[in-house]
């Protein structure tokens, strides 16, 4: 079953969830940049603390919930960290000092160090995704880029109502398999229960198109149920957030 993990009620009201969402995408986008030109653990770890305590003491995310969220990707992590320690071009060098050896493979310094570097940008990443995740309202982020960005509705609310539509596949599949298993057929993975998913997808997407054009979307300008305003919050973060990066980088 496909299960969306919705923000807490709690993190949305904390300071971190009344922030802009455009501040924090932008804070985002400007920590992948500085990662991006870093392989160095320091600035990684650096940001993912940074990242992880602004979420649990700013957002009021639950540590569990934080927890939860991350494990799939530390396990991401590892198996970035040991496939590029493995691969790395140095450890054909015979001329690199080999630090260790496991089965066929050699090991040097080199490819550790930029193993564990890149496995730490990994973990740095998911804790900026985390923590904007966990901390935003997608219906906010969507009124923000529709009212703050000036994206077009139509784009903005359909990539909305096409996110909330993702548990909907789940029920679909869950659909087609009991009709399968009816009817005596095997309920496994089979091309016509993808065909079926196709089928079903298109016709949400119909009445999707067909209720938004019965309610004006793109047609002119229309009022606002909900209004995102800039505030001195998206400042203090923003500055906050460019004095972290400086730091981080100082860290190479």
């Amino acid at each position: 079953m496909i299960v969306r993990a919705e923000p807490e009620a709690a993190s949305l009201e904390s300071a971190l969830g009344r922030t802009s969402p455009l501040t924090k995408l932008a804070i985002a986008v400007g920590w992948f940049g500085g990662l991006a030109i870093t392989t160095s653990l320091g600035p990684s770890l650096f940001i993912t603390g940074v990242a992880l305590a602004t979420a649990a003491v700013v957002g009021r995310v639950p540590v569990g919930a934080l927890a939860r969220s991350l494990a799939p990707l530390w396990i991401a992590a590892l198996s970035v960290a040991v496939f590029n320690a493995l691969f790395h071009a140095s450890n054909g060098d015979p001329a690199m000092a080999e630090v260790a050896r496991i089965g066929p493979f050699r090991l040097t310094e080199l490819a550790i160090r930029d193993g564990i570097g890149l496995a730490g940008r990994v973990l740095a990443i998911a804790a900026i995704g985390v923590t904007f995740a966990r901390t935003t309202d997608p219906t906010r982020l969507v009124d923000a880029l529709v009212q703050q960005a000036r994206v077009p509705e139509r784009f903005a609310y359909g990539a909305l109502a096409a996110y909330q539509a993702i548990p909907r596949f789940a029920e679909d599949l869950a659909t087609l398999r009991q009709a399968r298993r009816i009817r005596g057929l095997r309920a496994s993975w089979h091309p016509r229960i993808l065909v079926g998913l196709l089928v079903l997808a298109i016709r949400h997407g119909d009445r999707l198109a067909l209720a938004m054009d019965a309610r004006g979307f793109g047609t002119g300008p229309r009022s606002r149920y909900r209004h995102v305003a800039w505030s001195r919050l998206d400042g203090v973060l923003a500055v906050a957030a460019a004095v972290v990066l400086v730091v981080a980088l100082q860290l190479r």
